[in-house]
């Protein structure tokens, strides 16, 4: 369906000194095309960055970078659906998630003979409120947004995408420079994908930012938010990136505020703390794996723990937050906001396939893991779950009042510099308060 311009941007950052580098984290493990790119390498197996990449000290302040890795196609020389469209995925035997099978392994419904195994069990449709909005929040235009959300539909048996479940806003009012290849259009694609099949009903809203600068995003995060408030019910906002802290980000901590809005953030692929996730305003979502038996085991999803690579720890310049200090975390935090508050699968070795067109000519289908995965999981699966809060405090303080009924804890795996975290059977910096549950949660607060 065709974009729609926005107008009446709700506030603008200045671009000058306060633009910073920004690292979108989504991991690509696996890309079903025809030959590898030419700026990477062409070995099975191997990983290769696309040059958007080469994040470099002098780009500080200037420039926003994708953070995205590949290995050469491992699902046939020819990318092209092989199943007819019947709720599971393109290419049977491989242990890569579905739609189906996270909401299977999140209890958004029965297990039943499959034990959630990707290739048998097809997702619900009639999850997430349809008087609620999620919006994504990404970098530059990805022109097959609507065209690769209705194919990525259409093969998992999803609501196909209309006027009135989906559209692609431009946060400036005018449209972006062309992401295709950038990177930013598989992060876009992996989000609204993954928004959608957690939460059918849901109307999602791609709001693209003129670039990927903080500048932009925030305006663009600002654009989001105005669309989520104006929902009946709220809804959610998602944003997949990040960049190093810096000493003055608590002064954007506002830009995360609206009325029946809840910000959620990826803590990132890499040992360490990053913005926006550790703001107070900020559900800051790490990254989990699932251990799951092979094939000759039908694929059984036997448990999760946390992803060694997720991001998390005590904030650099961010001061304990209220809804921490009171809470029973408030011992392991320490002085500072501790991340991640929540997480979803991250791990790239299970990844979620991925319908994309314009990063690669001739590619469809995709593994893609990261925090940048588990961030629309999670805003997905709350909007399932009805967890709509007044806002992001109103959120963070039940889950750090925790009962047991708002999330289940993750208690086994490492994660941070030297694996000097591990998860545990309380909140932990790998992990927070664990994973997404169907009953029991938030409610209207």
């Amino acid at each position: 369906m065709p974009s729609s311009n926005h107008t009446g941007i709700v506030g603008t950052i200045s671009g000058s000194r306060h633009a910073r580098r920004v690292l979108a984290s989504a991991f690509v493990l696996a890309a079903s095309c025809a030959a590898a790119r030419a700026d990477g390498v062409s070995a099975a197996g191997v990983l290769f960055e696309p040059p958007s990449n080469a994040a470099e000290a002098a780009d500080e302040g200037v420039a926003v970078h994708t953070f995205i890795k590949m290995m050469k196609p491992q699902f046939g020389a020819k990318n092209v659906a092989t199943r007819a469209a019947a709720g599971l995925p393109p290419y049977s035997g491989y242990g890569i998630e579905t739609p189906g099978s996270l909401q299977c392994i999140y209890g958004f419904q029965s297990s039943g003979a499959t034990a959630c195994n990707p290739n048998q069990v097809v997702p619900l449709t009639s999850l997430g409120s349809n008087s609620s909005t999620i919006a994504i929040v990404d970098a530059y235009d990805y022109p097959a947004a609507a065209a690769d959300l209705a194919a990525f539909s259409a093969q998992f048996g999803l609501p196909a995408p209309t006027s009135a479940n989906f559209s692609v806003v431009y946060a400036s009012g005018s449209k972006p420079a062309n992401g295709s290849g950038s990177g930013w259009d598989i992060e876009a694609a992996l989000d609204i994908e993954y928004a959608h099949a957690m939460a059918p009903n849901a109307k999602i809203i791609l709001v693209e930012a003129k670039s990927a600068s903080f500048a932009d995003l925030f305006t663009a995060v600002q654009v989001a938010a105005g669309y989520v408030a104006a929902a009946k019910n709220g809804g959610q906002v998602s944003m997949s990136w990040g960049g190093a802290e810096f000493s003055y980000e608590a002064s954007y901590d506002s830009v995360f505020s609206g009325n029946h809005v809840v910000f959620y953030a990826a803590a990132g692929d890499n040992p360490g703390t990053i913005y926006p996730c550790v703001s107070p305003n900020v559900v800051c979502v790490g990254g989990t794996s699932n251990r799951r038996g092979g094939a000759a085991n039908n694929f059984a999803f036997e448990g999760q723990f946390a992803w060694s690579s997720t991001g998390g720890g005590p904030s650099l310049y961010e001061a304990l937050p209220t809804f921490q200090s009171t809470s029973s975390a408030a011992s392991v935090i320490g002085s500072m906001r501790g991340a991640p508050d929540v997480a979803a699968l991250a791990d790239p070795n299970n990844g979620v396939w991925v319908y994309n067109t314009t990063y690669e000519r001739g590619a469809q289908w995709w593994q893609v893991g990261g925090t940048s995965a588990a961030t629309p999981i999670t805003a997905g699966l709350d909007n399932a779950a009805g967890n709509f809060a007044l806002n992001s405090a109103a959120y963070l303080g039940v889950l750090y009042h925790y009962s047991g009924a708002e999330r289940t804890l993750v208690t086994s795996g490492y994660c941070g510099f030297n694996y000097a975290y591990a998860a545990g059977s309380s909140w932990s910096f790998c992990t927070g308060y664990g994973v997404p549950r169907p009953l029991n949660g938030l409610a209207q607060l």
